[in-house]
């Protein structure tokens, strides 16, 4: 009889509605602020991406800066956004566009298998879609990936899911 396999699956997912919240909260900060009374600036989220325009890029990056607050506080973490380019936009204002970033790409998942294999666990590392599930016999080996990646500087926010 073999020993039972233990496993648990490495996602990167942003909770949006925990983004939602954030953008109307900076969208209601800016609306109210002194210093960006008559100002063009603004903030919307249409489908994976955040909008963000200001009168300059000086106010754009009030904007960045009132944005990432409310998400930090909102608990979605910040590598979870890949910035666009600052562009000029209609009225002489500036825009940029955020993507949100979900699931682990195939070059950061492979990143995490070659972690995974590096560390000489008695575990195993398989890329899944846009997730990557390690497995093995021992938990506390499992443990040990989970705290070595949460070491790791990666470029992605990690959640450690389905385990059993």
């Amino acid at each position: 009889m073999a020993a039972k396999e233990s496993s648990f699956d490495i996602v990167s997912k942003v909770d949006m509605q925990e983004v939602d919240n954030a953008v109307h909260q900076a969208q209601k900060e800016i609306e109210n602020r002194f210093d960006f009374k008559g100002s063009k600036s603004s903030i919307e989220r249409s489908n994976e991406e955040i909008i963000l325009v200001g009168d300059d890029e000086y106010k754009l990056n009030a904007v960045t800066d009132i944005l990432q607050t409310k998400l930090v506080k909102r608990g979605v973490s910040l590598k979870a956004l890949e910035y666009g380019k600052i562009e000029p936009a209609a009225g002489g204002t500036v825009r940029q566009t955020i993507k949100i970033k979900q699931g682990i790409s195939q070059e950061h998942a492979k990143t995490i298998v070659k972690l995974v294999k590096d560390s000489k666990l008695k575990v195993q590392a398989s890329v899944q879609g846009d997730q990557v599930r390690v497995s093995g016999k021992s938990k506390d080996e499992l443990q040990a990936v989970i705290r070595m990646l949460r070491e790791a500087d990666l470029p992605i926010e990690l959640q450690f899911v389905n385990y059993r």
